[in-house]
């Protein structure tokens, strides 16, 4: 075991952690030189402590990268779980298949998909990841291997689908890919004023847009509180605009201070509201373009500066996310922090099939937060009892500082899911939320 760093995406101090690199062939428990309790570590890409282990170990998976088959007339491809979404697109998309759901970069592993069941775009029509998950292997601690699918050990399957990694390691999965002839999206981007205009744009897309989401500008007030872009699009035949490009830049260095304060989010959201002039734009753009826009941007996770940086996630149910996204919004723009990507985005009604999945009908909002220390933490608290008391729940994949008392509101099937926790497995987001029983 090595001491090193195993750092999540906000770049919080979470304290140092030890990972082990487990075997590609032939991992067993026995064979650790670690001891318990452990978590799987897959790219690092979640945002909070769900993916830190700082009493334990880190079981580091990149080295289970292998694609171990690919049924190129059904779509079903079979890998390892430390491979990551890139990679199967590179192997997939020449062939005609494509990821049927995918979260905002390629850059996670298979495992973590299935640990955090995420979402895209296109949750309306299609659902979580989880959905397309047709069997997995999981190994427990106990030594047992196991088959866990829909029909064999169906209750740990719906365990291990958003279980954050707390159910055992799991080595291998089959996903079903979607056909895809031609990865290019038609986007179209509609200007909208104020919340209101989210809804009645969310309300008329759905149906005859796959793909459908929001930009609000955060710092908005009055009238114009939630205003936005609403960006849908669908697959189309057709080629991508020449300026359509998949260039990339980095951010190379830490700057001393967080690039994202008061001054530059005012000047950024009003020039990106702004930006287009015409009620709505059309333009044809590469499918990964569209899906991934913040991966044009290598680590830019650093413009947070030193401290680091909070996502705040949240749902709010049907029947009260027009007043609870608006209370939301106007308490974060009260505070004059926020971000310069706040995500807006109406779920669908489809279920999800983990036990602990965080999506579910309802409006989600999703915004990044330079870490301030107390002031934030107490922003948060007053936004977790606007989203409690609309019957709202928060993203474990996103979290860093979540009460015991929201997890277990966030998430009702807590009881069902606990007695397929592996004994040996945590994290420092379970230990934060559950196995300290405290408010």
């Amino acid at each position: 075991m090595t001491a090193c760093e195993y750092p999540s995406w906000g770049r919080l101090d979470f304290g140092p952690q030890q990972g082990e690199r487990i075997p590609a062939e032939d991992f067993s428990f026995d064979a650790l030189a670690s001891s318990p309790p452990y978590l799987p570590y897959g790219n690092g890409r979640s945002y909070g402590d769900s993916c830190l282990n700082a009493q334990g170990a880190l079981l580091d998976c990149r080295r289970l990268n292998k694609i171990l088959a690919f049924d190129e007339k059904t779509g079903v491809i079979k890998c390892q779980a430390g491979v990551l979404l890139s990679q199967i697109l590179d192997h997939a998309l020449p062939k005609g298949w494509i990821l049927p759901v995918t979260p905002g970069t390629r850059f996670v592993t298979i495992g973590g998909c299935i640990a955090n069941d995420v979402h895209g775009k296109n949750h309306h029509q299609a659902g979580t990841f989880g959905r397309h998950v047709r069997c997995f292997e999981l190994k427990r601690s106990n030594g047992e291997t196991l088959l866990c699918s829909p029909e064999e050990n169906p209750d740990l399957f719906r365990a291990a689908i958003g279980g954050l990694g707390l159910t055992g390691l799991i080595s291998w999965a089959e996903i079903q890919l979607s056909p895809c002839q031609n990865p290019v999206i038609h986007q179209e981007t509609v200007k909208f004023s104020g919340l209101n205009g989210f809804f009645d744009l969310s309300k008329e897309s759905d149906a005859n847009h796959e793909f459908t989401v929001a930009w609000v500008d955060c710092l908005a007030r009055g009238r114009s509180l939630g205003r936005g872009h609403f960006i849908r699009g669908n697959y189309s035949p057709a080629r991508p605009n020449k300026s359509a490009g998949s260039r990339s830049i980095n951010m190379p260095f830490d700057p001393p201070f967080s690039l994202v304060n008061k001054l530059s989010l005012k000047a950024f959201n009003s020039l990106y509201y702004n930006r287009q002039t015409a009620p709505k734009k059309s333009c044809i753009v590469p499918c990964q373009t569209f899906f991934y826009p913040l991966d044009a941007i290598e680590n830019w996770n650093r413009l947070y500066g030193k401290n680091g940086f909070y996502q705040y996630q949240c749902v709010i149910p049907p029947e009260s996310s027009r007043e609870g996204v608006r209370e939301i919004l106007d308490r974060i723009a009260a505070a004059g922090i926020g971000s310069f990507l706040a995500v807006l985005k109406r779920f669908g009604n489809i279920t999800s099939p983990g036990l602990l999945s965080f999506p579910r009908p309802g409006v989600t909002l999703a915004l990044d937060f330079p870490n301030q220390g107390p002031k934030t933490l107490a922003l948060f608290n007053i936004l977790d009892q606007v989203a409690a008391q609309a019957g709202g729940a928060l993203y474990p994949a996103k979290d860093a500082r979540m009460s015991p008392k929201m997890f277990r509101l966030s998430f009702p099937a807590l009881e069902k899911f606990l007695p397929h926790v592996d004994p040996a497995f945590s994290s420092c987001f379970w230990r934060r939320t559950n196995e300290r029983r405290q408010e």
